[in-house]
């Protein structure tokens, strides 16, 4: 996935306090002469609640290691999404492989509609109220590195006003 976006902030994990949540995991097998050899890997998505997301995989002969490799994978890589009053700031796209996902916000008491992995996602990032639809591949891995994608592409009406060096009122009512 391409991180090289402007918009998006990286963020340091010491100052932050994280939940972590299990996307899936996996046992994997690779056989060889003397039998076969199984080990685990684990999708895991960790946030703070308020707009801070990042994922990892880890991979281990134990699914509890496999997991705790997966935390520290994922608070290697964790950037910022603009959450407003719970919800994202506009409707977008994202790809990753075969998987497509799209986001939209939705008013109060909506909830998350969305599905398995994408719902870890969307939930760890902190939005309370969204609807989105995943396309194509159901793959975790895929719909995991989609979704995120998508949140990387959000902009808040502030840093669009900043970009296009206009008043935040011009970015609503133009």
């Amino acid at each position: 996935m391409d991180m090289s976006n402007t918009n998006v902030k990286r963020v340091k994990s010491s100052e932050i306090e994280f939940k972590d949540r299990l996307v899936s995991i996996q046992r994997v097998t690779k056989v060889t002469k003397g039998g076969r050899t199984f080990s685990f890997s684990a999708i895991v998505v960790v946030g703070n609640e308020n707009g801070v997301v990042g994922y990892g995989l880890g991979k281990a002969k134990e699914v509890t290691s496999a997991i705790a490799k997966g935390i520290d994978d994922a608070k290697k890589n964790l950037f910022k999404v603009p959450v407003l009053k719970g919800t994202l700031p506009h409707e977008q796209y994202g790809k990753y492989s075969g998987a497509y996902v799209f986001l939209k916000p939705a008013a109060p008491g909506t909830g998350v509609i969305a599905g398995g992995a994408m719902r870890a996602v969307l939930e760890s990032v902190g939005v309370k109220d969204v609807l989105a639809k995943s396309k194509g591949s159901s793959n975790p891995h895929s719909v995991v590195k989609a979704t995120i994608d998508a949140l990387s592409q959000m902009r808040d009406p502030l840093t669009v006003a900043q970009l296009r060096g206009v008043d935040l009122n011009t970015v609503f009512n133009g």
